[in-house]
């Protein structure tokens, strides 16, 4: 069946189709990021973001510098702040609040204790360790806006990655990330139905491009052309689409990274369900970074955007066509030598049982009872874990 065919036969809900979320697994990292991020940092297309982040990109400068030349003073009109004098300029430059923190870090300061301090003290304080900072150099990233800010100290092998490098490699491949090419911002899963809508208005509150001071975050899908990979219990196809998000920060809050992966639905919360084959690549940023991202992370996106989806549901239908247990004794010999515990294999079978109507017999039900196992463990470590051997699993019936 053709991914047209899909969508037609799927689409008996009036412009949405059926969705089974207790299958695969959920993943929340979509849904923190929108709690978490006020209006002044969500986007509602690529091309606004990205003129965000490049805007700042041009008001940006970085240098290597002594750090025993940089001159910290109080402020004789605010004395609750700190200004800086690098080597080579008489501008005096504000730190940050997250700035702050990597310098005092650098030099072994404790930065919770010099925030605290009134600004003279602290000064002196982190003077010292300026002085007495044994690595010698640091990288800056300094911006002017009205003034001149310190966004970021960091040591001198420090592998920068502007966040207008990820976006844009986004952009080659989803546009504007508003519907212009097939990657989008989500659409919404109606509970009382179990109907995902892929087709809902883009607005502060449902869009999942996100950036702040710090980092970019980008989430989008390919929902407007779901596949099949089976049938559901009720004999209606079994339907997901890909989706993908990746991050960033250029002044050092965390790493770069995308995840790439099939899914059935979006919440309103902007929670992932039934997500299947995830993968993902992180990087940090190193003193190759830049090549790397270059090399490896930037054409594994294309790779994926650019895929056919083939392999994916050849795996499924694989998994779902190899019968490895008939009997009960089956069914636990396959988990216990695969590393289950007495106790795991038969809430695994049980779940398959509730969920499906009958008892585990291929590798695609014993992979769906593992994950829906996984759903219901309170410790992360534990439910990545059975996440973890499911796929592995899958994999290799694949």
């Amino acid at each position: 069946m053709t991914q047209v065919e899909v969508l037609s036969a799927g689409r008996d809900h009036a412009g949405g189709y059926k969705v089974d979320v207790t299958r695969g697994t959920r993943v929340g990292r979509v849904s923190s990021e929108w709690f978490s991020r006020p209006a002044d940092e969500r986007y509602l297309s690529l091309s606004d973001l990205y003129a965000a982040v490049r805007g700042r990109t041009e008001r940006s400068r970085t240098r290597t510098v002594e750090s025993a030349a940089i001159r910290v003073e109080a402020s004789r009109n605010n004395a609750e702040r700190l200004a800086l004098t690098l080597p080579g300029t008489d501008t005096p430059i504000a730190p940050t609040h997250w700035s702050f923190g990597q310098l005092a870090g650098l030099v072994g300061a404790p930065t919770a204790y010099l925030r605290q301090l009134p600004a003279p003290l602290a000064g002196i304080n982190l003077q010292y360790g300026l002085t007495t900072h044994s690595a010698e150099q640091v990288k800056t990233l300094e911006i002017e806006d009205g003034r001149v800010e310190l966004r970021a100290v960091t040591g001198p092998e420090y592998g920068r990655i502007f966040d207008q490098e990820l976006v844009a490699a986004v952009q080659r491949i989803a546009g504007n990330g508003t519907g212009d090419t097939r990657w989008k911002i989500p659409g919404v899963l109606e509970w009382s139905t179990g109907v995902y809508n892929p087709s809902v208005d883009i607005t502060r509150d449902t869009t999942t491009l996100y950036a702040s001071d710090r980092d970019v975050f980008l989430f989008l899908v390919d929902d407007l052309n779901p596949i099949e990979a089976g049938r559901l219990r009720d004999g209606s196809p079994d339907l997901y689409f890909r989706g993908f998000y990746c991050w960033n920060s250029e002044v050092g809050a965390k790493t770069l990274g995308m995840a790439s992966f099939y899914l059935r639905a979006v919440c309103q919360n902007r929670n992932l369900w039934g997500v299947e084959d995830f993968e993902e690549i992180t990087i940090r940023h190193s003193k190759y970074a830049a090549s790397r991202f270059a090399h490896e992370a930037a054409p594994a996106l294309a790779s994926f955007a650019n895929s056919s989806p083939i392999p994916f549901v050849n795996g499924i239908r694989a998994a779902r066509q190899t019968i490895v247990a008939r009997t009960d004794d089956d069914r636990s010999e396959f988990l216990r030598k695969r590393g289950f515990s007495k106790t795991e294999a038969a809430k695994i079978n049980e779940r398959v049982l509730s969920e499906e109507g009958r008892k585990p017999e291929s590798v695609f039900d014993f992979v769906q009872g593992i994950t829906a196992v996984a759903r219901g463990k309170a410790h992360q470590d534990a439910r990545l874990d059975l996440e973890g051997r499911a796929k592995k699993l899958l994999d290799r019936v694949a």
